[in-house]
């Protein structure tokens, strides 16, 4: 098993933080609040089929339909747009996801969006 190391990449209170107005900008759509909210209450990177079937049930339509469209939104628009924003990382090749980005950071922006960490 390889030792993990310190992600120079992830942001924290050690590192820089996100600027406020790229977090407003990613926090615009609410489906990435709850996302980024139900990520960062995870300790490892997910499934993105697990976090597909997680938003398209509190979506309140968990149809394979709805998933499917749900998970290629994730793949194509959400995902992307959190990891350039320094929310996520985000492994297409994986099918995997997690936060990247401290409690501390975005705790605020999801409370001020009604969105609590899950």
């Amino acid at each position: 098993m390889i030792p993990q190391t310190s992600d120079p990449n992830r942001l924290d209170d050690e590192n820089q933080e996100i600027p406020p107005e790229r977090l407003f900008r990613a926090f615009a759509n609410d489906r990435r609040q709850r996302v980024v909210a139900y990520l960062a209450g995870k300790t490892a990177a997910i499934p993105i089929g697990d976090l597909a079937e997680y938003v398209a049930i509190t979506e309140g339509q968990p149809t394979q339909e709805r998933y499917e469209r749900v998970l290629t939104a994730l793949a194509h628009n959400h995902l992307p747009h959190l990891q350039d924003a320094g929310l996520v990382r985000y492994d297409a090749l994986a099918e995997t996801v997690e936060c990247t980005a401290s409690r501390s950071v975005i705790d605020p922006y999801l409370d001020l969006a009604g969105h609590a960490v899950e």
